[in-house]
């Protein structure tokens, strides 16, 4: 069979299940493991029967090895999550792939070709925290995010290559990013406040800009970086990019005020920067406008929200619209039909619709 895809899958589903390439070779009769190995890097092809017999020694269905929309064995992921049990969140990683798969290879199909240069950071893990930040003010310099970075930050991601997409994540998920040979994304939970989204965003969007430099782990905890240099790294450009120095000045004034007026001040200002409160207080202790004392002496009560009974804004329509506008040439073309399109986006027909309408995308179910 000719599907170069065959090869890689057979490989990381053989990996997955702890079989060793001498065993497969012996399942499937050859005299030695440099075959398989030939077969996994795509020297050789593999032969019908031979797939049937990888089948069924791997317990590993036939669409599993050719479905387009799969990453099995390409995509990198790097998970922004909190207490998830690991196979939920394989699950997750699962049904994340095809929605990143049915993209990448729609988006071939009606013209939208991936970038063929990536852009990245001159930062590794030896670069310090100071380095770290100076990228995050010298990327809202370049690109003109102006005051409120977090306003545009979305816009600039994709300006970048990458696409973005707002999900509907299992609980404890924030966030990820996901590399692959000609595609780089970052998903969001977007039921996520505001404040939290904007963050996740700049975080993961440091780990694509450095991935080769310094892949990020697997997993990673969205409360304890300790000992994690890259975590820390990532942070300290995320704060730099939605709360540039500029937008923060004076500085001096922030130490001057009491408690109180403080956390009113850092509430109304992760308002208008579309932070959250905490994350600021951080960003000007790092600055030297707080003390690190003070700042961890701040009531946390008087923080949760940016100082509201509830996060304010409204949740975003789900993916992206460059990824509706995708799914929707797609349909249009006939790459994809409309109860398959659904079923990528687990979503019934009607839900389609309005995925669509959401992002202002024409595009007329036709069943």
């Amino acid at each position: 069979m000719t599907n170069p895809l065959i090869g890689t899958r057979i490989k990381a589903f053989r990996q997955a299940r702890g079989v060793s390439q001498d065993e497969l070779a012996r399942a499937l009769g050859f005299k030695d493991r440099q075959i398989v190995s030939a077969i996994e890097t795509g020297v050789r092809r593999v032969g019908a029967e031979e797939l049937l017999l990888v089948m069924e020694h791997l317990s590993v269905p036939l669409d599993h090895f050719t479905d387009p929309y799969r990453l099995d064995g390409e995509g990198m992921f790097s998970w922004r999550q909190m207490g998830v049990p690991r196979e939920r969140l394989m699950e997750y990683e699962t049904m994340a792939g095809r929605w990143i798969g049915g993209y990448r290879v729609m988006a071939s199909q009606v013209g939208r070709k991936p970038r063929l240069m990536r852009q990245a950071l001159g930062l590794t893990k030896l670069s310090s925290f100071e380095e770290a930040t100076e990228a995050g003010e010298r990327l809202v310099t370049e690109f003109g995010l102006g005051p409120v970075p977090g306003l545009r930050l979305a816009e600039v991601v994709e300006r970048l290559g990458i696409l973005v997409l707002l999900v509907d994540a299992y609980a404890g998920i924030s966030g990820a990013a996901c590399r692959l040979p000609d595609l780089d994304t970052v998903l969001i939970a977007r039921g996520e406040a505001r404040g939290r989204r904007n963050f996740d965003l700049a975080h993961e969007l440091f780990h694509i800009l450095t991935w080769d430099a310094m892949p990020p782990e697997h997993v990673e905890d969205a409360v304890d970086f300790s000992g994690n240099r890259v975590e820390q790294l990532a942070n300290s450009f995320a704060a730099a990019v939605l709360m540039p120095r500029d937008s923060l000045a004076p500085l001096a004034d922030w130490a001057s005020l009491d408690t109180e007026a403080l956390c009113v001040r850092l509430n109304a200002t992760a308002e208008d920067l579309q932070v959250t409160s905490s994350a600021l207080r951080w960003r000007l202790a790092t600055l030297g406008a707080l003390s690190r004392k003070r700042a961890r002496a701040l009531p946390e009560g008087a923080l949760r929200n940016n100082g509201q009974a509830r996060p304010r804004g409204s949740v975003p329509a789900p993916f992206s619209r460059g990824f509706a506008e995708v799914l929707a040439a797609g349909i249009d073309d006939g790459y994809i039909s409309v109860r398959r399109a659904a079923e990528l986006v687990g979503l019934p027909i009607e839900g389609l619709e309005e995925l669509f309408a959401a992002h202002g995308v024409a595009q007329a179910i036709d069943l």
